[in-house]
């Protein structure tokens, strides 16, 4: 049976990248949108480089209704996934903790941590019965007095205490599933406004790295990668 990989926010950036190289390394590609449109935009510019193996399913990390609707499609049309990639996330306003607004730190936590929860939750016993396993596209979030957005970095956080949390308690259980994180580093997406400097990658260089790790056959359980730090220094 063919190995099967949910990926969310995938229509553009890191989740685009990670898509075409999970599908030419073999793999069935759910590609995760919250739109119609650029959902099936995406799919057919992977179809066009020559990336058959994939299919869309919408997921609005927004809306918990949706999510339970996205979760349905999902146990109906692929009850072989074996793999859920957590990468679509907001960047909230970045603002400093002093002029964050309530509204954009719940608007944001609700994607990057509430949603993204919910969404793993929801397979975890699909994902169990494949011995899947989990991967969070996330971020360090100790003090950085050069890059201190509060949203972002608190709902990250919140991400980063969820695979912790989960990996203890897999273990513990001795349930067949595992997960771990992976930071890409600076990457030029539109969650940057699609920033261009030294030291930033592109998505296809950081996907190229991710699946490295992803597909290397060990066990990851409650790791933390930096992708620059493990593979190139």
């Amino acid at each position: 049976m063919m190995n099967t990989v949910f990926i969310t926010g995938a229509n553009k950036g890191i989740g685009f990248a990670l898509s075409k190289t999970m599908a030419k390394q073999g793999w069935r590609v759910i590609l995760g949108a919250r739109d119609k449109a650029k959902a099936e935009s995406a799919v057919s510019k992977l179809k066009n480089a020559g990336v058959d193996n994939i299919e869309y399913v919408l997921v609005d990390l927004e809306d918990s209704n949706k999510i339970k609707d996205t979760l349905s499609e999902i146990k109906e049309k692929f009850s072989s996934i074996n793999l859920l990639i957590n990468n679509a996330g907001v960047p909230g306003k970045h603002e400093t903790s002093l002029n964050t607004e309530l509204t954009d730190l719940k608007n944001t936590m609700q994607v990057n941590f509430f949603g993204t929860f919910q969404l793993t939750q929801g397979l975890l016993p699909l994902l169990e019965k494949n011995n899947g396993r989990i991967v969070n596209i996330t971020i360090p979030t100790k003090a950085n007095p050069f890059w201190n957005p509060f949203a972002y970095k608190a709902t990250k956080a919140a991400q980063n205490v969820m695979m912790n949390s989960l990996a203890i308690d897999f273990t513990k259980e001795n349930r067949t599933l595992e997960i771990f994180s992976i930071h890409p580093g600076p990457t030029t997406t539109d969650l940057n406004g699609n920033i261009s400097a030294e030291g930033f990658h592109s998505p296809e260089d950081v996907a190229q790295k991710m699946s490295s790790i992803i597909l290397d056959g060990k066990s990851h359980q409650g790791e933390f990668f930096e992708i620059y730090n493990e593979l190139e220094n």
